[in-house]
Order: structure tokens, then C-alpha cells, then sequence
């Protein structure tokens, strides 16, 4: 009997791990060709390029197990580490049904995410996903345990713990939210899309032809609707940015950003020299910031879309910075409608998890316009002030260039509680540049000299009075600024600056939360 006992054990112990191994396998062997035709991994083989070997730990390997076809219920679900960091994380299986998803299969991302939030971990979402399964719609849908609660919980964990996405496939339909609740995504650029209604959908209710590619391709997101953070040329790509992402960050909002090792600032880099002393003339702030922070330490996000304003994460002296700055490059550093988002954004990322920000001002303002006003640009404006004023963590505006008007206000100027203001010598603080406030107040006095001569005389002599009404030296005796550094110094400057901010007293206002204006 005991020996018949042994053998039926021996006998389960094998069924068990044949059902283990085709489970682990995914989908049939053709739906493996055609996603490496495109240049696609296997779900299990981007968990391993991910993390650190030997370290995920999987759960629901059986969900489903008693159906045909559908191995883990196409979803992989577990935790691992990443650089020796613990990390909460989903895969979806393209090779089975084409990563769609079933009740299972929700079930199964409600509760790792639950799992990340409780335990204080970030969670990372490997999406590939053609949407939910129609067929078992009753099951996955509506319910208490339903879609919807996965983003109910994305939702509740936004701000707790650090959520990002790299997306290598679609992204359909109510699955699309997924990504957009996470706080960057990576895409991969000829594989990845988001859309909430296929092309076929979109031609049957609006009349539209389009591809999924023209509508909601990697290149779309990440250059027009802002969706995307990270344009990625391959899938290897996609799983470095996620890595290097989580290294700026903190595993929850109670910690502080991981800090590293001091390394120099470029050598090569000459501060000063980058910055033209005509207004008119632009440059490029991306190098400046490079050029400021410790070498290749700067991380870029969403460097395709509202490119006037650069955004990113970067290190001083070892310790984690969010950088918010003008870029004159690209629509004169101009404040729109999409760069306010974008800072907003960005803004209330650092804040949340307890990243300084520092704020390099080169800004003429908020555009104005027809085109514009029409957008919402004074609600968008507000949105930004709204996230400058609120952030109570460390934070410190340099006045590069200029910085006219609300412009002024956005770049977290002196009445936003800044830990300072710092001014370089090329710095100009006012309502607005010389020429337009000469032309404002003096329009109808220039107009009425006929001598071409005697008007320049005229207007150059205003302009000099208008520029020594905001001298430098003037607005920082008046304490406007707290200090002027040379380019040379303000690496030093900042360190210290911000060294000195490190304990300070976070809390804001008296209230539950404010009324942003969306």
C-alpha cells in the first residue's frame, strides 16, 4: 500500500510539473514565431531581462489551469528585485489569446497591484494586451472584482508607490487606462499602441479611416497627445528605461530617493558660454542641464513632446533632482497649453515622492493668442501654478535668462515659497521684455514721431530706462532675489542650497484637497 501510495505520488509529482512547464511555455509555438518576426520577446523572457536572475517568485502559475488554451490565464504576475530593490510586477502573454484578458487574468493584476500598494513597492506593468475577452465579458466586467477595480487600485496607489509601464504591444480598448494611470510610459516604437476603439471601431462610429498606427502608435503618443514618455527603439530599451526610471525613485512616498555615489559635472562644459547675452538668441537648456548635473546622471522625460519645456531627472552631488526648464529652442521656451501639462505632471511626480525640484527659468511667459485662449490656456496656466504651489518639497528657481510675466510665477518664483531664488548675471525679472513694454506704454508717442532717427533715439532711451527699473543688483537689494552666482559657482550653490533644505517642514495648507483647475 505504501509503495502504491509512493508511485501515485511520484506519478501526481509529474503531472504536476508537465503541467508546470507548458503553463510557463504560454501560447501555441506560431503566436511565439510571429511576435519574434516583429522583434517581440516572450513574456517570461522580459521578466528575466528585467530583473536580477534567480529573484521573481510568481503567483497564480495554475490561473485557469483546468481550461484549454489558456496558460496562467495570460498574465504573469509576481514579485522580484530590480538593481537589489524589491518590485511588485504583471506581464501580459501575448502568445495566449493575444494577452486578453479574462476573469482570471483580472484577478490576478487587482492583487499584485494590491499586494505593491500594501507592501509599499513599486509596481511595473509589462503590457502587450489586445483587451478583454468579449466572449467572457459577464465575468470580467462589471463586477466588484471587476476591470474597473484594477484601476480603482492604479488609482489609489498613484502618488504611494512609483507605477510604470513599458507597453511592447496594444493596449486596447478599457486596457489602455493601464498605462495612462502609470506614472511614465515607454514605448516601443513599430509595436506598441494605445487606443480605446480600433480602427475597424472608429471607421463603423465616426466615418474615420485611420490604422491603429496613425491613431495610436508609439510615435503618436510620444510626439502629439503627450500619452508616452519614452520613445523606445527596441524592447531591451524599454526595459532599461523602466530600470533606470526606478533608480531615481524612492520604493514608497514614506522614503527618501535613492541616493548615490558624487560624480563631477562634465568637465567640458562652460556654462557661460552656453548662454547668449541676447535674449532673442536661443539655446539649447538641455545642454546646460547636462552641463550642471552630475555627468550622464540626466534622464529626460518626454523629450519629443512640448519640447519647449524640458523636464527629467538628474543627480547633484549624489542626490536625486527633478528639473523643470524653459528650453528657448524649440517655441522661443514659450509656455502652451501642452508644456503646462507637462509640467504639472511632472511637478506632482517629484513632490510625491519626496524628489527636490530645481526650476531653470528662460521664459517669456504663457503664449497668448485666439488659437490658445480657445485651448484653455488661463486653466492649463493655473493647473501649473496650482502643482508649483502645492509641492512643498525642496525647491529652488534659478533665473537663467529671463523670466517675464506668470512666467515668472510657473518657474516657482519668490511669492511661491521657493527655498530660494537664485539670479545669474544674465537674469532679467519683469511683467514683460523691454521692447514690449516700451511699445505698451509709449505706442501712440512713438507713432507720432515722424524722423525715423529721433523715434530710435526715443525708444532706445526708454529701453534704458526700462532695463535699469529692473537692474539686477536693484531687485536682489530689494530681496527679490536671494543671491546672484556666477555660472561657475551655481553647482556649489545648489548642493548647499539644497543640503540645507533637506529637513524642511512639508506641510502646506489646512484642508482635505484643493479644487485644481482641470
Amino acid at each position: 500500500m505504501a509503495l502504491d501510495g509512493e508511485m501515485s505520488g511520484q506519478h501526481g509529482a509529474t503531472e504536476l510539473e508537465q503541467l508546470g512547464k507548458r503553463v510557463r511555455a504560454g501560447g501555441a509555438e506560431k503566436y511565439h514565431a510571429a511576435n519574434a518576426a516583429k522583434g517581440k520577446l516572450f513574456a517570461r523572457e522580459r521578466i528575466d531581462q528585467l530583473v536580477d536572475p534567480g529573484s521573481f517568485v510568481e503567483d497564480g502559475l495554475y490561473a485557469n489551469a483546468l481550461a484549454d488554451g489558456l496558460p496562467a490565464d495570460g498574465v504573469v504576475t509576481g514579485q522580484a528585485t530590480v538593481d537589489g530593490r524589491p518590485v511588485c510586477l504583471m506581464a501580459n502573454d501575448s502568445t495566449v489569446k493575444a494577452g486578453s484578458w479574462g476573469a482570471r487574468t483580472v484577478e490576478k493584476i487587482i492583487r499584485i497591484i494590491e499586494r505593491a500598494y500594501a507592501a509599499g513597492l513599486p509596481m511595473v506593468y509589462l503590457v502587450d494586451s489586445a483587451g478583454a475577452r468579449i466572449t467572457d465579458q459577464v465575468d470580467l466586467f462589471p463586477g466588484r472584482r471587476g476591470a474597473g477595480k484594477i484601476f480603482w487600485n492604479q488609482v489609489r496607489a498613484s502618488g504611494s508607490i512609483p507605477q510604470v509601464c513599458a507597453l511592447f504591444g496594444p493596449s486596447a480598448a478599457g486596457g489602455a487606462y493601464i498605462p495612462a494611470f502609470c506614472d511614465v510610459v515607454a514605448m516601443v516604437d513599430g509595436n506598441a499602441s494605445m487606443y480605446l476603439g480600433s480602427d475597424r471601431m472608429v471607421e463603423m462610429v465616426t466615418g474615420e479611416k485611420t490604422t491603429l498606427e496613425a491613431m495610436g502608435g508609439a510615435r503618436v503618443h510620444n510626439t502629439e497627445s503627450g500619452v508616452g514618455h519614452f520613445l523606445c527603439r527596441t524592447e531591451a530599451d524599454a526595459l532599461d528605461v523602466v530600470r533606470r526610471y526606478l533608480s531615481y525613485l524612492p520604493a514608497n512616498w514614506t522614503q527618501q530617493p535613492p541616493a548615490v555615489a558624487p560624480v563631477d559635472a562634465p568637465g567640458n562644459v562652460d556654462l557661460a558660454a552656453l548662454v547668449p547675452a541676447s535674449e532673442r538668441q536661443a539655446f539649447d537648456m538641455r545642454r546646460y542641464v547636462r552641463g550642471l548635473l552630475d555627468a550622464d546622471s540626466f534622464l529626460e522625460i518626454q523629450a519629443l513632446w512640448a519640447k519647449e519645456l524640458t523636464i527629467g531627472f538628474g543627480r547633484l552631488n549624489g542626490e536625486v533632482v527633478g528639473v523643470v526648464a524653459n528650453n528657448s529652442m524649440f517655441k522661443g521656451g514659450v509656455l502652451f497649453v501642452d508644456s503646462a501639462d507637462k509640467a504639472t505632471r511632472f511637478v506632482q511626480l517629484c513632490d510625491a515622492f519626496n524628489v527636490p525640484l530645481l526650476f531653470l527659468a528662460d521664459v517669456p511667459g504663457f503664449m497668448v493668442g485666439t488659437a490658445v485662449e480657445k485651448q484653455g490656456i488661463i486653466r492649463h496656466g493655473a493647473k501649473m501654478i496650482t502643482a508649483i504651489s502645492e509641492a512643498t518639497v525642496p525647491k529652488i528657481c534659478v533665473v537663467v535668462r529671463k523670466a517675464y510675466g506668470a512666467g515668472l510665477y510657473a518657474m516657482a518664483g519668490p511669492g511661491f515659497e521657493p527655498d530660494a531664488t537664485i539670479a545669474l548675471p544674465t537674469a532679467k525679472i519683469a511683467v514683460m521684455g523691454a521692447e514690449a513694454a516700451v511699445n505698451a506704454v509709449y505706442a501712440n508717442k512713438i507713432n507720432a514721431i515722424a524722423d525715423p532717427d529721433e523715434r530710435a533715439a526715443f525708444v532706445a532711451q526708454r529701453r534704458a530706462e526700462y532695463e535699469q527699473d529692473i537692474n539686477l543688483v536693484r531687485l536682489a537689494s530689494e530681496l527679490v532675489v536671494d543671491t546672484i552666482v556666477e555660472p561657475a559657482d551655481l553647482r556649489t550653490e545648489l548642493v548647499r542650497r539644497f543640503a540645507a533644505a533637506r529637513g524642511k517642514d512639508r506641510h502646506f495648507s489646512r484642508r482635505r484637497h484643493g479644487v485644481t483647475p482641470v
